[in-house]
C-alpha cells in the first residue's frame, strides 16, 4: 500500500507546538522590565553556573525562550527547516536530531569556555553569561536536511551550510556560540542513521509490493 498522510503528518505537530510555546514566552518577555528580563533569562541559561546546578532543567528551559524577543524570523525558519525535517523524518526522529544537536553543542561550547576560564583566556564572569535560544537545535536540523536534498545538489547544500556556520567560527571575533553552532551542524550531519528509513518518504517513492 502507498503512504497515506495523516492529519498529524500534514500539520507537523512538534514544530508548531514548539513555535506556539515560543510565541507565548516571547509575549511574556515583552511584558517584563529589561532588568528583570535579563535576570529571568539568566536563570534559564545554559551557562556554566546553571549547568553545574541543574543541567536538565536549563537544557530544557533554554530551548523555550528567545533572547531578543524576535519571534517572526523564527516562525519562518521553523517552517522552512523544522517543519520540513519533521514531515520527512517523523516527529520522534526529528526531535531526536534537534535535542541531540542542542545538548551536544551546548556541552561542547560550554566545555571549551570552562577550559578558557581555567587557563585565564576568558574572565570568570563568563560562567554566568546569558545563553538561551533555539539556534543550536535549528543548526542541527538544517544540517540533517542535507540527506533530504537529491544529488548533485546535496553537495552544494552541505557546502553552503558549512560556509554559513563556519565563517563566524573562523573570524577574529569568534565566540563559544559560534563554536556551538558549528558543533550543532556536525552533530546534525552525524545523525545520518536516523534518516535511512525516511529517505523514500521524503524523496523518490518506490512502487509498493503487490
Amino acid at each position: 500500500m502507498g503512504h497515506r498522510r495523516t492529519p498529524l503528518d500534514r500539520h507537523r505537530p512538534g514544530t508548531y507546538s514548539w513555535l506556539a510555546i515560543l510565541l507565548v514566552t516571547t509575549v511574556v518577555l515583552h511584558r517584563m522590565s529589561p532588568a528583570f528580563e535579563e535576570e529571568f533569562l539568566r536563570d534559564r541559561s545554559t551557562n556554566l553556573h546553571e549547568l553545574s546546578q541543574n543541567p536538565l532543567r536549563v537544557l530544557v528551559a533554554s530551548a523555550l525562550w528567545i533572547d531578543g524577543g524576535r519571534w517572526l524570523p523564527y516562525a519562518v525558519l521553523f517552517t522552512v527547516f523544522h517543519a520540513t525535517a519533521e514531515h520527512w523524518l517523523g516527529t520522534l526522529r526529528w526531535l531526536a536530531v534537534a535535542v541531540t544537536a542542542h545538548v551536544v553543542a551546548t556541552l561542547v561550547s560550554e566545555g571549551v569556555l570552562a577550559w578558557a576560564i581555567r587557563h585565564d583566556h576568558a574572565p570568570q564572569s563568563a560562567a554566568t553569561t546569558l545563553d538561551v535560544g533555539v539556534s543550536y537545535a535549528l543548526a542541527g536540523v538544517v544540517a540533517v536536511l542535507t540527506y533530504r536534498v537529491p544529488h548533485p545538489w546535496r553537495y552544494v547544500y552541505v557546502f553552503a551550510v558549512l560556509v554559513v556556520y563556519g565563517i563566524p567560527l573562523a573570524a577574529d571575533g569568534r565566540t563559544v556560540t559560534d563554536l556551538g553552532h558549528f558543533t550543532a551542524v556536525l552533530t546534525g550531519l552525524a545523525c545520518y542513521p536516523l534518516t535511512r528509513n525516511a529517505r523514500e518518504r521524503g524523496g523518490t517513492k518506490h512502487p509498493a509490493a503487490q
